[in-house]
C-alpha cells in the first residue's frame, strides 16, 4: 500500500473535519495539495480567477454555514492574494483555513524567486499562522489550526513548502480529536445579577444589538417587552433583530437610519449585546453603559463601560430575564417608537418624488424592488460603499435571509466572490448580489467562475460610474469630488461576452421586468441597472463640520434616503403604543 505523503495528511484531516472544497488557483508549490485534492474521495478543488476570490469565496461559506471553509494558493504572490478576502473574514469571525504553499525548505532565508515569510505576513489576519518544516509536525499543526479557526471563529494559516508537502508521511495520521463547533459561554452568576440590578434601577433601557445576537432574536424580544426598552441594532446586526421587532428604532451609525441614534443618547442606560460597534462617535459620551460579548477582547474598547458581562448574547439573556422586574412605564419608548416612524416616513417623502421616472434611476428605487422580489430565504451579498446603504435601509430581514458584507474590514469587491462561496454552498438558494461598478470592476474575472461551474448567482450591479461613497467622504471634508468617476460602461455586454444572461436597464419602469426575468433564469445573469452618482445618503446625526464641509463642495446637492417596507412595519409597531 502506497504511503500517504504529507498532502495526502493534510486533505484528510480536512476531510474529516467536513470541509468538501478548497478554494484556490493552482500554482507549482502547491502542486502536492492539488494532486491530493484530486485524489481524494468527497472533496474538490473550486477555481476562482484571482486568490482574493477565494478567500472571499471561503469567508462567505463559512459564514453560510457556521462550518470551516478552506482557501489556498500558491508561494509568494500566489498566497499574498489571499491576504485581503482573509482579513475580512478574520475580522467578520469567519471559522476559515488558508493554506500557503511556500518556496523549498532549503532555500527559505536567500531571497529565492518568490520568495516571501508567510508565517510572518498573515500573524495580523489570524489567530493561527505556522510554518511547517519537518513532517511529523503537520497532524498537530493541522489540528491546532482547525481549532483555532473554529473555536475562536476567524481564521488559521499553514504554510506548508511544496517540498515538504511531498515528502511521505513518517505514519499515518492519527485519528485526531477535532474541534467542530464553539460552545456557549454562560457569564457568573454575580455579572447576570449586576445587570440585572441596573435594568431595575433604569427607568431609560435602550438595547443595541450586533451580529452577537443571532440566535437569540427571541430572549431579546421578551427582554424588550419586560423593560420597555426601544431596540436598536448595527448593520451587522439587522438581519437577526430587525424583523417581528415591535420595539425596533433602526440602525445606528453611518448609514444609519430612524431613531436608534436618539435611542441610544436619550437612555439612561445602554445595553450593547453582541456588538463590537467600531464607530464611539456614535456612542454616548453621558450614559451608562453595560456590554454582553462572547469575546473578552471586546468588552469595554470602544466605551468606557459601568460593566462588562463575558458570555453569550442567548444564555446570559436567559439567565437575566427571570431576574429583572417588568416595567409598567411605556413612555420612552412610545416616544422612540414615534420618533422612529416619523423620521422613516420623512425620508420616504424626500425619496419617492417622480421615482418611476428619474433618469438616471434612483438606486433606492432598485433597492427596494429587489427586496419585493428576492426570495423569502435569499442571500444578499453586498459591495461596500452606497450598496451598503441600500442594503442596510431596503433589504427586508425576515429569519430566513441572510446579508452579508465586508462590514468591518470595508474592502471593495467583496459582493461577487461571497456570492460564488455562498452558492457553491447552497446551489438550490437563491443568491443575489448588490454590486458597485467600482467593485464589480476590481475581481470581475471572477463572472467567468460563475460560468464555469454554472452556479446560477444574480449580479445586480447598480451601475453609476462613480465611486460615490468616496465622492461623499469629501464634500464631508470640503472638498470636490476628484478621481471619482469612469467612463459609462456597459457590463450587461460584458457579461454576455462571458457567458452569463446580461440585461441593461435604463428605465425605471423596466427594473422589476429585469429582476423577474434575472431570477427566472435557470444560470448566472447580470443585471445592469444604470443609477443616479448624486444619490446620496447622509448619516442619522450630522454635525456642523459636516454641513459646512458639504456646503463649500457644493452650493446644492441631493441627499436622499429612505427605508422602503420599513416604513410599514414602523407605523405597524406604532399600533402597540397605548393612548
Amino acid at each position: 500500500m502506497a504511503r500517504q505523503s504529507i498532502a495526502d495528511q493534510l486533505i484528510g484531516i480536512l476531510v474529516r473535519a467536513g470541509v468538501r472544497r478548497v478554494y484556490g488557483l493552482v500554482g507549482d508549490s502547491l502542486n502536492p495539495i492539488t494532486d491530493a485534492i484530486r485524489r481524494a474521495p468527497g472533496i474538490e478543488l473550486v477555481q476562482v480567477r484571482h486568490e482574493e476570490s477565494a478567500a472571499f469565496a471561503a469567508g462567505a461559506e463559512a459564514q453560510i454555514t457556521g462550518c470551516l471553509a478552506v482557501c489556498a494558493g500558491t508561494s509568494g504572490p500566489g498566497n499574498l492574494h489571499l491576504i485581503n478576502g482573509l482579513f475580512d473574514a478574520h475580522r467578520s469571525m469567519a471559522p476559515v483555513l488558508a493554506i500557503a504553499a511556500h518556496i523549498p525548505s532549503s532555500e527559505i532565508g536567500t531571497g529565492y524567486f518568490q520568495e516571501t515569510h508567510p508565517d510572518r505576513l498573515f500573524a495580523e489576519c489570524s489567530h493561527y499562522s505556522e510554518l511547517v518544516t519537518n513532517p511529523a509536525q503537520m497532524p498537530r499543526v493541522a489540528q491546532t489550526a482547525i481549532q483555532n479557526a473554529i473555536g475562536r471563529s476567524g481564521v488559521s494559516v499553514v504554510t506548508l513548502p511544496g517540498d515538504v508537502a511531498a515528502r511521505e508521511a513518517p505514519e499515518r495520521a492519527t485519528e485526531l480529536a477535532l474541534v467542530t463547533r464553539r460552545p456557549t459561554i454562560r457569564p457568573a452568576d454575580e455579572e447576570v445579577a449586576e445587570l440585572a440590578r441596573m435594568i431595575d434601577e433604569a427607568n431609560r433601557v435602550t438595547l443595541f444589538c450586533g451580529i452577537g445576537t443571532a440566535g437569540a432574536h427571541d430572549e431579546v424580544m421578551a427582554l424588550a417587552e419586560r423593560v420597555k426598552a426601544p431596540v436598536a441594532h448595527s448593520l451587522r446586526g439587522k438581519e437577526w433583530i430587525q424583523y417581528d421587532n415591535p420595539f425596533d428604532v433602526g440602525m445606528s451609525g453611518l448609514l444609519g437610519y430612524g431613531a436608534a441614534y436618539e435611542a441610544m443618547h436619550e437612555a439612561d442606560l445602554l445595553i450593547l449585546l453582541g456588538t463590537d460597534f467600531p464607530y464611539p462617535e456614535f456612542l454616548p459620551k453621558d450614559v451608562r453603559i453595560a456590554q454582553v460579548d462572547i469575546a473578552p477582547e471586546r468588552l469595554g474598547r470602544r466605551c468606557e463601560l459601568a460593566l462588562a458581562v463575558w458570555g453569550d448574547a442567548r444564555e446570559t439573556l436567559r439567565a437575566l430575564i427571570q431576574m429583572v422586574r417588568e416595567k409598567t412605564d411605556r413612555r420612552f419608548l412610545d416616544r422612540m417608537l414615534k420618533k422612529h416612524a416619523n423620521a422613516l416616513e420623512g425620508a420616504v417623502a424626500a425619496y419617492t418624488r417622480d421615482i418611476d421616472r428619474h433618469t438616471p434611476i434612483h438606486p433606492e428605487y432598485v433597492a427596494s424592488i429587489l427586496d419585493e422580489e428576492a426570495a423569502p430565504d435569499a442571500v444578499f451579498t453586498v459591495d461596500t460603499g452606497m450598496c451598503n446603504v441600500w442594503a442596510a435601509r431596503y433589504l427586508t430581514p425576515n429569519g430566513r435571509r441572510r446579508i452579508i458584507g465586508s462590514y468591518i474590514h470595508g474592502s471593495m469587491s467583496n459582493a461577487l466572490p461571497q456570492a460564488f462561496g455562498a452558492q457553491i454552498a447552497d446551489r438550490d438558494r437563491q443568491v443575489v448580489t448588490l454590486s458597485g461598478d467600482g467593485g464589480l470592476a476590481m475581481l470581475m474575472g471572477d463572472l467567468l467562475s460563475l460560468v464555469q461551474y454554472d452556479v446560477p448567482v444574480k449580479v445586480v450591479l447598480f451601475n453609476n460610474s462613480s465611486l460615490a461613497m468616496i465622492e461623499m467622504e469629501m464634500m464631508v471634508d470640503g472638498m470636490p469630488p476628484y478621481a471619482t468617476r469612469y467612463p459609462h460602461t456597459d457590463y450587461a455586454a460584458i457579461a454576455r461576452a462571458a457567458g452569463l444572461h446580461g440585461i441593461r436597464v435604463e428605465d425605471p419602469k423596466r427594473v422589476r421586468e429585469a429582476l423577474h426575468e434575472a431570477f427566472q433564469h435557470d444560470g448566472p445573469a447580470l443585471v445592469d441597472v444604470v443609477t443616479d452618482p448624486d444619490a446620496l445618503a447622509v448619516p442619522p446625526k450630522i454635525t456642523g463640520e459636516q454641513v459646512a464641509g458639504f456646503a463649500l463642495a457644493a452650493s446644492k446637492m441631493v441627499m436622499s434616503g429612505g427605508v422602503g417596507r420599513m416604513i410599514q412595519i414602523a407605523r405597524s409597531n406604532l399600533r402597540n403604543i397605548r393612548p
